[in-house]
């Protein structure tokens, strides 16, 4: 009977803790970015917020130089000068809105909660503002060059497309970590163009160094490849600087 009795008895349940292998990881910091990348991605396509109005500001910049210059064509430093100066202010725009769900929605609190690296935001948004710049260039250099541009573009197209990908590199690194650290604020419409401004200053000033020759009357000339290390060795140091901080502007 004793052996009968302790046959029928249920197992005890194990106390031991799992193997670490066992344990459920969390989602990796890959497939988090992607996530926060579509999220945005179709937010904007069912809000039209950010980039429509990053073109339509460029476009009426572009109308207001032809007639305010009073000249029908630009090329060199002039045209590069009002090509930069125009996308910069086109960028503080898609800054402003980078992180206004987030903070709206509570997205920032579920993001904190969740077992993913922080860093993973910075990067998501990084990409989105990136994104956002590449799809206002698209539509605005040709407007730009059908308006302003006295020059043919087409011969300076593979050097211009570099200059804009380095550009906007930087752009995008630090409008995400001005973007941010200004939507903690109220003042954040305020806030985003005093700090971002001085701070990519030397972007517009490479890039528009490094795209005068590329709309020299007489024809593109060669690419200035000592501005195009300028915008490298801005991007890879603002990049570390912003992985390193991102952390410390989502706390409250």
């Amino acid at each position: 009977m004793a052996t009968t009795g302790a046959r029928d008895r249920p197992p005890r349940a194990s106390t031991e803790s799992p193997p670490a292998g066992a344990e459920r990881a969390g989602p990796s910091a890959m497939s988090a970015v992607a996530a926060l990348v579509r999220k945005d991605l179709r937010l904007e396509l069912r809000t039209r917020e950010s980039v429509p109005a990053m073109f339509l500001f460029s476009l009426s910049t572009f109308v207001l130089f032809r007639f305010g210059l009073d000249r029908e064509t630009l090329e060199g430093d002039l045209a590069s000068g009002v090509l930069w100066v125009t996308l910069l202010f086109a960028a503080v725009l898609g800054m402003n809105r980078l992180f206004v769900a987030e903070r709206e929605e509570g997205g920032f609190d579920a993001f904190l909660l969740a077992p993913v690296d922080r860093t993973s935001l910075f990067v998501a948004k990084a990409a989105v503002l990136f994104g956002f710049l590449v799809a206002v260039e698209v539509a605005a250099i040709p407007a730009f060059a059908v308006l302003l541009l006295g020059p043919s573009p087409l011969q300076a197209l593979p050097g211009l497309l570099a200059i804009l990908l380095l550009a906007d590199v930087g752009i995008a690194v630090v409008g995400t970590l001005v973007g941010a650290l200004a939507i903690q604020t109220r003042a954040r419409d305020l806030i985003v163009p005093l700090i971002s401004l001085p701070l990519i200053l030397p972007v517009v000033i490479a890039a528009g160094n490094a795209t005068a020759p590329l709309f020299a009357q007489a024809g593109a000339e060669p690419l200035p490849t000592r501005w195009l290390g300028v915008l490298g060795l801005y991007d890879l140091v603002f990049g570390l600087l912003a992985l390193a901080v991102f952390d410390f502007l989502l706390e409250d």
